[in-house]
């Protein structure tokens, strides 16, 4: 009966191996697509990263699954390029660059031949095309509309001083942005630590208020203890009394009744 056992358990090995096999294999498809440049009607990558989230899922429910880092590190992967298609839907430029700057790419390669995470990679470059978009819209430059203005506003001497000051005021506006995001950036990381501190003084007097709850709880226990055998002692002592009370009746009432016996017969015999 061995062998059957062995044949049972290996369809499950095997599925679970080719299920993970196939994510990474769209895993890398899907980075090499969002490497390139795509039209704004493509909607092949945001499908494939739905099919990568179900694929996640049931490699996670597997019974031979990946180990727990090997998961996270394909969830950030996959979250990340979930990320940067919704970057993308957005309108504005700077809304985009905000967007991309708090995406997580990959810490490790997909396959053994990349040297840097494909989704770095694609962050990086997501990161200059939107400083870029952001440098066209604050210096107006519509090469979509207008080519043939833009030549003409920088031809001459006035429109390269023209240039240089608005590349000035570009690299300042650029500037103050970074800064309020970096300003941000330290708000939020001074109120995770203060959420961290209170969630750990808050876990401190939750200790220390089970600790007091349990050694009520032990006090109560002993001195319930202790009043259960009070009460047989006393229950025995009471017992005990009026046993020796009543013995000490019974032996009362015989006395009187033989006294009065013998005063009943002497009586007679004195008159």
């Amino acid at each position: 009966m061995a062998p059957p056992e062995k044949a049972g358990h290996r369809p499950v090995v095997m599925a679970a191996s080719r299920l993970e096999l196939n994510l990474v294999r769209l895993l890398c498809r899907c980075e090499a697509m969002a490497a390139e440049k795509r039209d704004p009607d493509e909607w092949r990558l945001e499908k494939y990263v739905g099919a990568l989230e179900d694929m996640l899922q049931a490699l996670k429910t597997q019974v031979s699954k990946p180990a727990s880092e090997v998961i996270n590190e394909y969830s950030r992967k996959v979250d990340f390029l979930k990320g940067m298609l919704q970057a993308e839907k957005l309108t504005s430029s700077s809304e985009k660059a905000l967007a991309n700057q708090f995406l997580a790419p990959g810490r490790v390669p997909t396959t053994a031949r990349e040297r840097v995470p494909a989704t770095k990679t694609v962050h990086l470059q997501s990161r200059a095309r939107y400083t870029g978009e952001m440098r066209s819209e604050l210096l107006g430059m519509d090469t979509a509309k207008e080519p043939g203005l833009d030549v003409r506003k920088r031809t001459g001497v006035a429109g390269q001083v023209d240039e240089k000051q608005s590349a000035a005021e570009l690299d300042l506006v650029l500037q103050r942005h970074q800064n309020l995001q970096e300003k941000l950036a330290e708000e939020m990381l001074g109120l995770a630590r203060s959420l961290k501190t209170n969630t750990l003084a808050a876990q401190s007097v939750i200790k220390k208020d089970n600790q007091t709850l349990s050694h009520s709880l032990k006090m109560a226990d002993q001195n319930l203890e202790k009043l259960k055998t009070e009460s047989e002692r006393l229950e025995q002592h009471t017992q005990k009394s009026v046993n020796w009370l009543l013995w000490a009746m019974l032996i009362i009432v015989c006395f009187i009744f033989i006294s009065m016996i013998l005063f009943i017969r002497i009586m007679p015999k004195l008159k």
